[in-house]
Protein backbone atom coordinates (compact mmCIF):
# COMPACT_ATOMS: atom_id res chain seq x y z
CA UNK A 1 0.00 0.00 0.00
CA UNK A 2 2.97 2.46 0.61
CA UNK A 3 5.27 1.67 -1.93
CA UNK A 4 3.20 -0.08 -4.93
CA UNK A 5 4.85 -2.02 -7.48
CA UNK A 6 6.93 -1.03 -10.68
CA UNK A 7 4.53 -3.52 -12.75
CA UNK A 8 1.40 -1.71 -10.90
CA UNK A 9 2.75 1.88 -11.79
CA UNK A 10 3.32 0.56 -15.86
CA UNK A 11 -0.26 -0.99 -15.87
CA UNK A 12 -1.54 2.12 -14.52
CA UNK A 13 0.16 4.62 -17.12
CA UNK A 14 -1.02 1.87 -19.73
CA UNK A 15 -4.56 1.91 -18.70
CA UNK A 16 -4.58 6.35 -18.77
CA UNK A 17 -2.47 6.01 -22.03
CA UNK A 18 -5.39 3.60 -23.58
CA UNK A 19 -8.51 5.59 -21.94
CA UNK A 20 -7.49 9.06 -22.30
CA UNK A 21 -7.14 10.39 -18.86
CA UNK A 22 -3.72 10.86 -19.25
CA UNK A 23 -3.50 12.97 -22.39
CA UNK A 24 -6.65 15.16 -21.20
CA UNK A 25 -5.12 15.77 -17.86
CA UNK A 26 -2.00 16.61 -19.23
CA UNK A 27 -2.66 19.00 -21.66
CA UNK A 28 -4.53 20.97 -19.16
CA UNK A 29 -0.84 20.89 -16.92
CA UNK A 30 1.25 21.38 -20.08
CA UNK A 31 -1.24 24.65 -21.16
CA UNK A 32 -0.94 26.10 -17.53
CA UNK A 33 2.59 25.31 -17.82
CA UNK A 34 3.65 26.51 -20.87
CA UNK A 35 1.50 29.98 -20.11
CA UNK A 36 3.23 30.87 -16.90
CA UNK A 37 6.59 30.24 -18.27
CA UNK A 38 6.02 32.58 -21.06
CA UNK A 39 4.74 35.12 -19.21
CA UNK A 40 7.21 34.44 -16.18
CA UNK A 41 9.77 34.76 -18.74
CA UNK A 42 8.79 37.72 -20.82
CA UNK A 43 8.30 40.07 -17.40
CA UNK A 44 11.22 38.83 -15.92
CA UNK A 45 13.49 39.11 -18.73
CA UNK A 46 11.95 42.58 -19.48
CA UNK A 47 12.53 43.92 -15.70
CA UNK A 48 15.94 41.98 -15.66
CA UNK A 49 17.19 44.08 -18.08
CA UNK A 50 16.08 47.60 -16.98
CA UNK A 51 16.89 47.10 -13.62
CA UNK A 52 20.70 45.88 -15.01
CA UNK A 53 21.25 48.86 -17.25
CA UNK A 54 19.61 51.48 -14.79
CA UNK A 55 21.38 51.07 -11.51
CA UNK A 56 19.34 53.97 -9.55
CA UNK A 57 16.20 51.97 -10.75
CA UNK A 58 17.73 48.77 -9.31
CA UNK A 59 18.90 50.45 -5.98
CA UNK A 60 15.27 51.79 -5.52
CA UNK A 61 13.24 48.85 -6.36
CA UNK A 62 16.20 46.08 -4.89
CA UNK A 63 14.75 46.62 -1.35
CA UNK A 64 11.16 45.53 -2.48
CA UNK A 65 12.28 42.83 -5.08
CA UNK A 66 14.18 41.29 -2.25
CA UNK A 67 11.28 41.02 0.14
CA UNK A 68 8.58 39.39 -2.34
CA UNK A 69 11.87 37.28 -3.34
CA UNK A 70 11.80 35.70 0.24
CA UNK A 71 7.96 34.58 0.43
CA UNK A 72 7.61 31.06 -0.02
CA UNK A 73 5.72 31.16 -3.90
CA UNK A 74 3.30 27.92 -2.24
CA UNK A 75 2.07 30.96 0.12
CA UNK A 76 0.86 33.33 -2.85
CA UNK A 77 -1.14 30.29 -4.57
CA UNK A 78 -4.36 30.59 -2.52
CA UNK A 79 -4.08 34.88 -2.74
CA UNK A 80 -3.99 33.90 -6.46
CA UNK A 81 -6.64 31.60 -6.65
CA UNK A 82 -8.67 34.85 -4.77
CA UNK A 83 -7.61 36.92 -7.24
CA UNK A 84 -8.41 34.69 -10.07
CA UNK A 85 -10.57 32.12 -9.37
CA UNK A 86 -10.56 28.35 -9.54
CA UNK A 87 -9.92 28.43 -12.92
CA UNK A 88 -6.69 27.74 -15.16
CA UNK A 89 -5.41 31.40 -14.40
CA UNK A 90 -4.60 30.46 -10.65
CA UNK A 91 -2.31 28.06 -12.02
CA UNK A 92 -0.74 30.24 -14.98
CA UNK A 93 -0.29 33.19 -11.95
CA UNK A 94 1.66 30.59 -9.78
CA UNK A 95 3.63 29.15 -12.25
CA UNK A 96 4.34 32.73 -14.05
CA UNK A 97 5.35 34.05 -10.26
CA UNK A 98 7.98 30.95 -9.72
CA UNK A 99 9.46 31.45 -12.83
CA UNK A 100 9.79 35.21 -13.13
CA UNK A 101 12.35 35.73 -9.81
CA UNK A 102 14.51 32.85 -11.69
CA UNK A 103 14.75 34.35 -15.35
CA UNK A 104 14.62 38.16 -13.54
CA UNK A 105 17.37 37.39 -11.59
CA UNK A 106 19.02 35.72 -13.85
CA UNK A 107 19.40 38.66 -16.73
CA UNK A 108 19.19 41.10 -13.80
CA UNK A 109 22.66 39.51 -13.02
CA UNK A 110 23.95 38.79 -16.50
CA UNK A 111 23.47 42.31 -17.77
CA UNK A 112 25.74 43.52 -14.49
CA UNK A 113 28.47 41.41 -15.35
CA UNK A 114 28.64 42.48 -19.02
CA UNK A 115 32.16 44.15 -19.98
CA UNK A 116 32.02 47.99 -19.87
CA UNK A 117 34.85 48.20 -22.47
CA UNK A 118 32.37 46.91 -25.05
CA UNK A 119 29.69 49.05 -24.27
CA UNK A 120 31.92 52.12 -25.02
CA UNK A 121 33.25 50.81 -27.97
CA UNK A 122 29.79 50.54 -29.33
CA UNK A 123 28.85 53.82 -28.36
CA UNK A 124 32.56 55.19 -29.96
CA UNK A 125 31.03 53.65 -32.96
CA UNK A 126 28.30 55.08 -33.04
CA UNK A 127 25.85 53.03 -31.66
CA UNK A 128 22.37 53.96 -29.73
CA UNK A 129 20.81 52.41 -26.73
CA UNK A 130 19.14 50.10 -29.08
CA UNK A 131 22.66 48.91 -31.00
CA UNK A 132 23.85 47.85 -27.05
CA UNK A 133 21.21 46.14 -26.28
CA UNK A 134 21.63 44.34 -29.49
CA UNK A 135 25.07 43.40 -29.94
CA UNK A 136 26.50 43.74 -26.44
CA UNK A 137 23.74 43.26 -23.52
CA UNK A 138 21.94 40.50 -25.13
CA UNK A 139 25.03 38.56 -26.33
CA UNK A 140 27.13 38.53 -23.85
CA UNK A 141 23.82 38.01 -21.26
CA UNK A 142 22.34 34.79 -23.20
CA UNK A 143 24.46 32.58 -21.46
CA UNK A 144 22.71 33.73 -17.93
CA UNK A 145 19.35 33.97 -19.48
CA UNK A 146 19.99 30.75 -21.15
CA UNK A 147 20.68 29.24 -17.53
CA UNK A 148 17.52 30.86 -16.13
CA UNK A 149 15.47 29.19 -19.18
CA UNK A 150 16.60 25.84 -18.41
CA UNK A 151 16.28 26.24 -14.06
CA UNK A 152 13.17 27.77 -14.52
CA UNK A 153 11.41 25.03 -16.50
CA UNK A 154 10.92 22.96 -13.98
CA UNK A 155 9.99 25.49 -11.41
CA UNK A 156 7.01 26.08 -13.64
CA UNK A 157 6.20 22.76 -14.03
CA UNK A 158 6.01 22.91 -10.21
CA UNK A 159 3.99 26.23 -9.31
CA UNK A 160 1.69 24.74 -12.04
CA UNK A 161 1.13 21.42 -9.80
CA UNK A 162 0.84 23.21 -6.60
CA UNK A 163 -2.03 25.56 -8.20
CA UNK A 164 -3.60 22.38 -9.32
CA UNK A 165 -2.89 20.82 -5.51
CA UNK A 166 -4.66 23.95 -3.88
CA UNK A 167 -8.33 23.79 -6.21
CA UNK A 168 -8.51 21.93 -9.34
CA UNK A 169 -10.60 18.82 -10.67
CA UNK A 170 -8.31 18.39 -14.01
CA UNK A 171 -4.59 18.17 -14.45
CA UNK A 172 -1.61 15.98 -13.36
CA UNK A 173 -1.64 17.63 -9.82
CA UNK A 174 -5.43 16.73 -9.53
CA UNK A 175 -4.84 13.61 -10.45
CA UNK A 176 -1.69 13.10 -7.87
CA UNK A 177 -3.75 14.70 -4.89
CA UNK A 178 -6.70 13.22 -5.98
CA UNK A 179 -4.81 9.65 -5.71
CA UNK A 180 -3.05 10.69 -2.02
CA UNK A 181 -6.68 11.40 -0.72
CA UNK A 182 -7.45 7.62 -1.89
CA UNK A 183 -4.35 6.45 -0.34
CA UNK A 184 -3.67 5.11 -3.71
CA UNK A 185 0.19 5.23 -4.27
CA UNK A 186 0.34 3.88 -7.85
CA UNK A 187 -1.26 6.24 -9.44
CA UNK A 188 0.63 8.84 -6.94
CA UNK A 189 3.77 7.20 -8.74
CA UNK A 190 2.45 7.44 -11.90
CA UNK A 191 1.87 11.20 -11.83
CA UNK A 192 5.34 11.92 -10.65
CA UNK A 193 6.82 9.38 -13.47
CA UNK A 194 5.07 11.61 -15.89
CA UNK A 195 5.76 15.07 -15.03
CA UNK A 196 9.80 13.59 -14.30
CA UNK A 197 9.29 12.60 -17.86
CA UNK A 198 7.78 16.10 -19.06
CA UNK A 199 10.55 17.85 -17.54
CA UNK A 200 13.20 15.84 -19.03
CA UNK A 201 12.10 16.14 -22.55
CA UNK A 202 11.68 19.93 -22.36
CA UNK A 203 15.15 20.32 -20.78
CA UNK A 204 16.78 18.24 -23.28
CA UNK A 205 14.81 20.62 -25.58
CA UNK A 206 15.87 23.64 -23.90
CA UNK A 207 19.92 22.22 -24.08
CA UNK A 208 19.17 21.91 -28.18
CA UNK A 209 17.80 25.65 -28.28
CA UNK A 210 21.08 26.80 -25.83
CA UNK A 211 23.36 25.09 -28.42
CA UNK A 212 22.22 27.02 -31.23
CA UNK A 213 21.21 30.37 -29.62
CA UNK A 214 25.40 29.74 -28.19
CA UNK A 215 26.58 28.66 -31.12
CA UNK A 216 28.82 32.05 -31.68
CA UNK A 217 30.70 30.95 -28.96
CA UNK A 218 32.76 28.75 -30.86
Amino acid sequence: MLISSPEAVGLRLWRWLNDGTLWNHLSITLYATAWGFAIGCVVGFSLGLLFGRYTLIAEVFDPYITAIYSIPKIALAPLFIIWFGIGIESKVAVSAAIVFFVIFLNTYSGVREVNPLYVHVTRIMGGGEADVLRHVIVPSAASWVITGLKVSVPYALVGTVIGEFMSSNRGIGFLINQATGLFNTTSVYAGIIVLAFVGALINAALKHIEAYVLRWRG
